[in-house]
């Protein structure tokens, strides 16, 4: 189960412990976006600082039908206790939470500031 909380803006915040490959770690505040498909966004400085593997970049569709290109690096996320080896796109934005990360999950929000958020493995609750 992960557990996090709505901040003054409504976003649903969650903590996430990230791993480098030569076992850096940083905790980052991401916001869970249902509206993106993705894993993870990261800001740049993030996968800088983790010294991350570069993957390759790739075309995203934005949500006003506009496409960017992102670079594409991989970290390894604690998700629920378990280490998950995910592709992550930079963006020079808040950490975005995606729904391919979510996957196999139920997710409840309770929309006011300071509301719980809670993330477990479906049908767990």
């Amino acid at each position: 189960m992960i557990e996090g909380a709505v901040n003054a803006a409504f976003q649903p915040i969650v903590t996430l412990p990230l791993l480098g490959p030569d076992g850096q770690s940083l905790e980052i505040d991401a916001v869970v976006d249902t509206g993106y498909s993705g894993f993870l966004t990261l800001p740049t400085s993030v996968a800088t600082e983790l010294g991350l593997d570069f993957g390759g970049a790739d075309r995203v569709t934005l949500a006003d039908g506009s496409e960017l290109t992102f670079p594409i690096y991989y970290v390894t996320v604690m998700w629920d206790g378990v280490a998950r080896n995910i592709p992550a796109f930079a963006a020079d934005n808040v950490p975005l939470l995606g729904m391919s990360l979510l996957d196999g999950h139920d997710l409840s929000i309770r929309v006011q500031n300071g509301g719980r958020v809670l993330i477990e493995v479906a049908g767990e609750g």
